[in-house]
């Protein structure tokens, strides 16, 4: 398998920009508990009925976070480079998942352990400032897609992913981003030719 296209020390510094932590010392605490992985395309990060234990920050690929519902999978996220990704539920009360993460592509991901996590926040107000920047981003992303499947017609929701995350579109199959915005297939195609149109 091909090396990490960054180190660990990049990440630190990437996770530290994003969120104003800047000291070297602070650099350091990041750096010490940030685990590379790599996963194969269709290769599961996060498997049903597994303890989620890290927050995922995708560095390259991209990944698909679903579940089963009446034998269906249903898609509830997807996220590429520079965003994180877990299963909060089973993250915050360590109990098995009953979501599943897996690459879309071959996928380098650093995690956070929570428990390192936490136990660094405890020595840093300022890390303690980027775990709670990380779990904000992840419950406004949860919130702002709530609210797209709640109150946006499906050409509104095909438009919106189309402006905010154009390389889910480019990358991800159409099967998977229909099912991201609760739609069939077939009226997710209606859709793009209509907005095609436009």
């Amino acid at each position: 398998m091909p090396t990490l296209s960054l180190s660990t020390r990049d990440v630190a510094r990437e996770l530290a920009r994003r969120n104003r932590t800047k000291t070297h010392d602070q650099l350091d605490m990041l750096e010490a508990i940030l685990v590379p992985m790599k996963f194969a395309k269709g290769e599961t990060i996060l498997g049903e009925g597994d303890v989620c234990r890290y927050i995922f920050w995708i560095v390259k690929g991209l990944v698909r976070q679903y579940y089963f519902k009446n034998n269906k999978e249903l898609t509830e996220y997807m996220a590429a480079e520079n965003t994180i990704c877990m299963s909060i539920e089973s993250l915050f009360r360590e109990e098995p998942s009953h979501q599943i993460i897996h690459a879309l592509e071959p996928t380098i991901i650093y995690g956070l352990p929570m428990k390192d996590l936490e136990m660094v926040a405890m020595k840093s107000v300022n890390i303690q400032m980027l775990y709670r920047k990380i779990l904000e981003e992840s419950l406004i992303i949860s919130q702002h897609h709530a609210d797209m499947l709640r109150f946006e017609s499906a050409q509104d929701r095909y438009k919106r992913l189309v402006r905010e995350s154009p390389q889910l579109i480019l990358r991800a199959p159409l099967v998977y981003i229909a099912s991201y915005l609760q739609m069939t297939p077939e009226t997710l195609s209606r859709v793009r030719n209509n907005v095609l149109i436009d």
